[in-house]
């Protein structure tokens, strides 16, 4: 049964992950929905309805009731789902583009582009990181870009260092040393042969790196860093929360963008435990003692 696993394609035992294809189901109907349903519906979100009045509970106009002058909340609930996807997935597809390849060099190069690079990523990871990303974000400007850049940069630390030990057992290889002897350049042992051994954990991290870039923004948007209006995003929906009136008398203000934060986040961290459990097939999850293989 063990060995049956092993042969299987890590697209089939992913598939196999029942909690990962529901995660990974979730998250597609997200983007659908904040993609599609806001031109389908004919929502805008910076739109007030004055008619409607401010505070308005939800109703069958705005089922989601509407803002402090009237806006939609359906409306900036799927437009903000957009900002707040966006930032995530960004982010943490900048911090993978730039900690993978200084992992590489780190692991691969050693000794002075491994001193400099890992004596970097400590500093980075010394500062303490809200406080970094909230001066970056103050002096760079309160933009969904400038959040993603400065979140993209200082998040590489943890996929570098991933890498970096990865790279250090794979460099010393038989495969390696025979491409190296055979005089191969380093940049084509590394694209060749290191990093095709290395990348599987970086598709797990980052899922999960992008569900703390959301979080990050949240936080940002909450404090008053972040998105700011006239833009939404989940973030700066929740912001409403902070007045005592909207959070005891008016829920429905400030639950649906929090749900949708706590669900999203959740799901890209069962994805990402799927893709650690696909791309490592001698993985367990299920508790229980291990079989043992019988010797024929």
């Amino acid at each position: 049964m063990a060995e049956r696993q092993i042969l299987r394609s890590p697209w089939a035992r992913f598939r196999a992950d029942r909690r990962a294809m529901v995660c990974l189901m979730i998250l597609c109907t997200e983007v659908l929905a904040v993609l599609l349903l806001p031109p389908l519906l004919g929502l805008e979100p910076n739109a007030s309805d004055l008619e409607a009045g401010f505070w308005a509970s939800p109703s069958r106009a705005h089922p989601l009731g509407t803002d402090d002058v009237g806006r939609d909340l359906l409306a900036r609930l799927l437009c903000g789902g957009r900002v707040s996807l966006f930032i995530g997935l960004s982010a943490a597809a900048i911090s993978a583009a730039v900690g993978v390849p200084l992992g590489l060099l780190a692991g691969y190069r050693r000794g002075a582009w491994e001193f400099w690079i890992m004596r970097l990523a400590d500093i980075f990871q010394t500062f303490p990181s809200i406080v970094l990303v909230l001066c970056l974000v103050t002096v760079a400007g309160p933009s969904a870009l400038n959040i993603v850049l400065v979140l993209g940069l200082l998040g590489w630390t943890g996929i570098a260092r991933l890498v970096y030990g990865n790279t250090l057992a794979v460099r010393e290889r038989e495969y390696v040393l025979a491409a190296r002897a055979l005089g191969a350049r380093t940049g084509t042992i590394l694209r060749r042969n290191v990093l095709p051994n290395v990348v599987s954990p970086v598709w797990c991290a980052i899922p999960l790196r992008a569900g703390r870039a959301i979080l990050s923004e949240s936080s940002l948007s909450f404090l008053g860093f972040g998105i700011r209006t006239p833009q939404a995003s989940w973030g700066s929906m929740i912001q409403y929360a902070s007045n005592l009136t909207v959070l005891t008398g008016r829920p429905w203000v400030w639950l649906p963008p929090g749900l949708c934060i706590i669900l999203t986040v959740l799901c890209l961290a069962g994805v990402g435990d799927g893709l650690r459990d696909a791309l490592d097939p001698k993985y367990q999850s299920t508790p229980g003692p291990k079989r043992r293989n019988k010797k024929m």
